[in-house]
């Protein structure tokens, strides 16, 4: 008799999970909240589906496991049940791995920088030929599964604490948290639980295998404890450890891997990013060689202070993917002065405090969205718009030559935008009709 799995969600993730779980016979039950575009097509392929809510049929106890969208709590009543009834309940990346065996996985987690360090590791591990990117950024781990099952791949896997709740047997061999920030308290019931969850992309991980720990980082050392594998200690500014810099080159032990000049990307925490993917390249088989001719040919990741364009001297960066006042500080480090900040959104129950320090640099903060009131305490000059196109309004406004206008936002986009690309594409849309116009 074949396995019973339900899967919640039905998105792309889930509708690839459904299709893998379904090719080594279970029978699959999937359903979402919405209407499911996919549904003609996974009935005809033998699944049960139902769409615009979970009839409460479905909550029995009959499931092998469950497969659940990251994004969905686990307080939400309908998965909580499964919670209570101690059903397993996975995410895509654990079932993808199940049944991808030939698989090489370079994975990475943490709160800011990941996306840049996945993007990097994925452009040095082609050199080799055989390289695909997965997790938060291109495609589900379990469609790729579905099309590459038989064949040996080097992954480069972004990973984000929402996935890593959901694994079991997952285990990569390299992987790196690089940072910890506060993030995500709208969905994590503690900052502890958060840092935590970071931690189980090694758990799993075999004495063989390599995780990267950021010793500059003081979370990251308080909470990475217990590795089960070997260890590679990283240090922007310290020579006693595994992964350094110095004569400006980056070494792993008495290995040169790059020169400093070799990467494009601007800001020390990109040069940091840069030792990390080579690192983690270097242990997967990419040469020294390849690894710099990528840094040199890269330029950075879009919407991570991604520079739009110029007009009159001002000078304008989307860096929607700053969800977080961690990243915010990164990208407000880059400039020296005359920061025109764009900033608000969903409120996470994040506290903006520490961007205080930086109130000199600004010379206006430009607030919109759910959280627009909080940064009055946090800069001198302050202005509070409705809408991310009022607020870019308010910046040409005020903008002079030198100037730099920024929308680093340290806020999701949930309250007026899918997600943080849509804000950031629109932003660039609104940039560019600006440039056409002379006006907005």
């Amino acid at each position: 008799m074949k396995e019973k799995v339900l899967v919640i969600g039905a998105a792309r993730s889930g509708v690839a999970v459904s299709k893998l779980l379904s090719l080594h016979d279970y029978e699959v039950t999937i359903t979402d909240m919405a209407e499911i575009k996919d549904k003609e097509e996974l009935i005809a392929s033998g699944m049960h589906v139902f769409e615009c809510g979970h009839p409460d049929h479905l909550r029995n106890k009959e499931w092998a496991f469950v497969v659940k969208n990251p994004g969905i709590k686990y307080t939400v009543p309908f998965v909580k049940y499964f919670v209570d009834e101690n059903i397993p309940i996975f995410t895509e990346v654990e079932i993808g791995y199940r049944f991808a065996k030939k698989f090489h996985y370079g994975a990475v987690t943490g709160t800011n920088g990941k996306t840049t360090i996945t993007t990097l590791l994925y452009e040095m591990l082609k050199s080799n030929g055989k390289a695909i990117v997965a997790g938060n950024i291109g495609f589900p781990l379990s469609e790729l599964a579905l099309q590459h099952e038989q064949e040996e791949k080097d992954v480069a896997l972004e990973l984000s604490n929402f996935q890593l709740l959901g694994i079991d047997t997952f285990a990569p061999e390299v992987s790196v948290v690089c940072n910890l920030a506060p993030d995500h308290l709208d969905y994590m019931p503690s900052l502890d639980s958060y840092y935590a969850s970071k931690m189980r992309i090694y758990e799993n991980c075999k004495e063989n295998d390599w995780f990267l720990r950021n010793v500059d980082d003081e979370t990251v050392m308080q909470y990475a404890k217990n590795i089960p594998c070997r260890c590679i200690d990283y240090s922007f500014t310290r020579q006693d450890v595994d992964l350094y810099r110095k004569d400006k080159a980056v070494w792993l032990w008495d290995i040169p891997l790059f020169n400093e000049s070799d990467v494009k990307i601007v800001g020390d925490y990109n040069l940091m990013n840069a030792m990390v993917a080579g690192c983690m390249a270097y242990k997967l088989g990419v040469s020294p060689e390849n690894i710099a001719h990528t840094l040199q040919n890269f330029h950075g990741v879009e919407h991570r202070l991604e520079y739009v364009g110029e007009k009159d001297g001002v000078r304008f960066y989307n860096d929607s993917k700053a969800t977080n006042t961690h990243a915010v500080q990164a990208a407000l480090n880059s400039f020296e002065k005359n920061i025109i900040l764009l900033a608000g959104g969903h409120d996470k129950g994040i506290p903006f405090d520490e961007l205080s320090v930086f109130d000199k640099k600004i010379k206006c903060c430009i607030s919109f969205g759910e959280t627009k009131e909080k940064f009055k305490d946090i800069f001198t000059n302050t202005i509070t718009t409705e809408t991310m196109k009022e607020a870019l309004k308010e910046a040409i406004q005020i903008a002079q030559s030198g100037d730099v206008v920024l929308l680093s936002p340290a806020c999701s986009s949930f309250d007026q935008y899918k997600n943080y690309e849509v804000r950031g594409e629109t932003f660039k849309e609104f940039v560019k009709e600006y440039f056409r116009e002379g006006e907005l």
